[in-house]
């Protein structure tokens, strides 16, 4: 059976499993901690709404079996199977056959906390949601994916932006433009050269020209979009022929905001999750995965899903 990898935070929710219940542990910025026990229905979790969430316990069981099922994988040559252990991540979108169709519902993007986004994010928070390893791995990376610094007529979107996109030190072109949902945080962006303020959630159409970007890049916040189709072919759109669009997760995240099928899942789950939303937007060359983590067990994971847009 196939480990269902929890969520681990230091100064954000945890989820923990158990078997008969899952207790949240919040930790708040004093190191503060506080603990609950959430009541469970016969497939997940209840919310205040009465709302059930799914809970996957296992690849022999679990919806993602089914996935592979429906893609023509047997009994052991699934690619989840195979995806395990450190290089997992970097495996699960290699020759992938995809189903047919769209294979997530609409309550897969359901969140435990469905009150609106902007009161969620009404008070900026000038902090770091990855530790300073993972971030320097993502640094890192930036730099050997990005256009180089100056570089004329080079136009950047950081998607679901804050005080900080994570760039290299001293990087900058002549179009940044930073979008979130706090403004006070956008502002304090130094390589931000503009920025809207948006929830993507509720508004997903991006407000931008076609073949506006020659990259976008979208960090630790994939996993709160609840109608991730419409903005990935939104990316599609703005982005310029081979445009780069880099989504990078780790296993950190505002739990109670983060979409059903994300908290229910694994860090290899999440990759092949978000290589699916590139897959099916369209317009996307094939989805690649990358695992950056700096120090595997010792600090924050870092995974990088990517591609590029058609150049025809």
């Amino acid at each position: 059976m196939m480990r269902l990898i929890g969520l681990h935070f230091r100064s954000l929710p945890t989820l923990p499993l158990s078997s008969s219940s899952v207790n949240c542990s919040v930790i708040s910025s004093n190191s503060r901690r506080r603990t609950s026990t959430l009541p469970r229905t016969r497939f997940g979790f209840r919310s205040g709404n009465g709302v059930a969430r799914r809970l996957l316990m296992g690849i022999g069981a679990s919806f993602f079996s089914q996935l592979m099922s429906m893609a023509g994988f047997g009994r052991g040559n699934s690619p989840m199977a195979s995806a395990r252990g450190k290089s997992g991540v970097e495996e699960v979108l290699k020759d992938v056959e995809w189903p047919q169709e769209f294979p997530f519902k609409q309550e897969d993007f359901q969140r435990y906390d469905e009150s609106p986004d902007t009161l969620f994010y009404e008070s900026p928070r000038f902090v770091t949601h990855i530790d300073d390893y993972a971030i320097a791995a993502l640094t890192k990376y930036y730099s050997k994916v990005f256009p180089p610094s100056n570089t004329p007529g080079v136009s950047m979107l950081d998607m679901c932006s804050s005080w900080v996109s994570h760039f290299p030190a001293g990087y900058k072109q002549e179009r940044v433009v930073g979008l979130g949902l706090n403004e006070e945080e956008l502002k304090r962006n130094p390589v931000l050269t503009e920025y809207v303020v948006q929830d993507l959630n509720v508004k997903p159409l991006l407000q931008f020209e076609d073949r506006s970007f020659d990259v976008i890049t979208n960090v630790v916040s994939v996993d709160y979009l609840t109608k991730p189709m419409e903005v990935f072919k939104e990316m599609c759109r703005v982005l310029k022929p081979g445009g780069l669009a880099v989504m990078s997760f780790s296993n950190r995240c505002f739990w109670t905001k983060a979409i059903s099928i994300w908290t229910s899942t694994s860090d290899v789950e999440h990759a092949w999750i978000v290589g699916s939303y590139f897959h099916y937007a369209g317009g996307f060359e094939p989805p690649q995965a990358v695992d950056i983590s700096p120090n595997p067990g010792f600090s924050d994971p870092m995974y990088i899903v990517s591609s590029r847009k058609l150049s025809a």
